[in-house]
């Protein structure tokens, strides 16, 4: 969606309504875009490395080959 500088000013609160639902706007002066309006997107919250562990153990067996008759599901 492209709106002028004066529609935007005017229904500014219509325009954030659309970008809270995902949409990005554009914002033009005398035909020219020159802004865009785009949701906020969080940063991801910061990784701690280690802060799992303990939670889970690998299998002694994780990498045997598997059953025939699980590989039979995938081959058919």
């Amino acid at each position: 969606m492209t709106v002028n500088v004066h529609e935007a000013k005017t229904h500014f609160s219509r325009i954030l309504n659309r970008v809270i639902m995902g949409e990005e706007v554009v914002i033009a002066k005398a035909g020219r875009p020159v802004a865009r309006i785009c949701p906020y997107e969080h940063a991801p919250a910061e990784r701690t490395p280690g802060r799992d562990r303990g939670l889970f153990t690998v299998p002694d067996d994780f990498d045997a080959p598997l059953p025939d008759s699980v590989l039979d599901g995938f081959y058919g």
